[in-house]
């Protein structure tokens, strides 16, 4: 990583207005990220985005905030695939931890699930693993391991913002499985609501993957404990692990771990 490019001593209303620009920019930035970039306290950089949030230019989520247009509407893979790329490697690593040769496992789509997929084929102890994805960049990103892994699309109609395969054909095709583990990307997790997307084809081939799965892992960082999203997946109770980035409260894994969740901080 490069040095922080750090302005300091700016007017409150210069911060904020570059503070906004910074996260349009990023998708999302942690508030002692912003600490260090503009050279002021932490408090301070809380205020501006509160100022910022009342102003309805931006979301605040744990840790940080997100730009109120990116928080609202479905991004594409690639554009997704430029956040917190740290955080997700460190998931993903704890994530590929938990696989043991000669399983048969389920990978869900998404930027969390594609750097999860290269952490597998990166375990060289790993054989005799089957891989069922509706995900085509996670299969691509899998092919490396053939033939250690055996690997299966499941079909179904493309949705090319996120390269992933729903219904018709998809669901149906999960009804026929029984896998060992579920690996789960997600767009919040929320007590009362549960695991949640932000949008419906994928959720319920989420769902399907759930029920053929004996264990089921969310693989998800910080800013999304706390949040919900437009489609309900599972309920909290559905959840197993999650697995999740340092930045995470000790409040949510302390009310994770109370509904009986092993909570995994990467």
């Amino acid at each position: 990583m490069g040095s922080v490019e750090v302005e300091e001593n700016l007017p409150a209303e210069v911060r904020q207005q570059r503070t906004h620009e910074y996260l349009n920019e990023r998708g999302f930035v942690r508030v002692r990220e912003l600490s260090d970039r503009f050279g002021v306290s932490t408090v301070t950089a809380r205020n501006d985005l509160d100022v910022l949030e009342q102003r309805r230019l931006v979301q605040r989520v744990h840790g940080g905030a997100m730009p109120v247009n990116r928080s609202r509407g479905e991004q594409s893979f690639e554009v997704v695939a430029t956040q917190r790329t740290d955080e997700k490697t460190r998931i993903a690593r704890a994530a590929a931890d938990l696989v043991s040769t000669g399983e048969s496992i389920l990978v869900d789509v998404g930027t969390t699930a594609a750097a999860f997929a290269s952490q597998l084929v990166g375990r060289r102890d790993l054989g005799e693993l089957n891989v069922i994805t509706n995900g085509i960049s996670i299969a691509l990103a899998l092919e490396a391991a053939h033939p250690r892994f055996s690997i299966v699309v499941t079909g179904g109609t493309l949705r090319p913002k996120q390269h992933s395969l729903v219904d018709p054909l998809a669901g149906s095709f999960l009804k026929t499985l029984s896998v060992d583990t579920v690996f789960l990307g997600c767009n919040g997790i929320h007590p009362s609501a549960g695991i949640t997307n932000i949008n419906l084809p994928e959720a319920n081939v989420k769902r399907a993957m759930i029920e053929a799965s004996q264990r089921c892992v969310v693989m998800a960082d910080s800013s999304k404990i706390g949040t919900r999203a437009l489609a309900s997946v599972c309920t909290i109770d559905d959840v197993d692990v999650v697995v999740t980035d340092s930045d995470v409260r000790d409040a949510d894994v302390d009310w994770l771990k109370e509904r009986g969740v092993d909570v995994i901080v990467a």
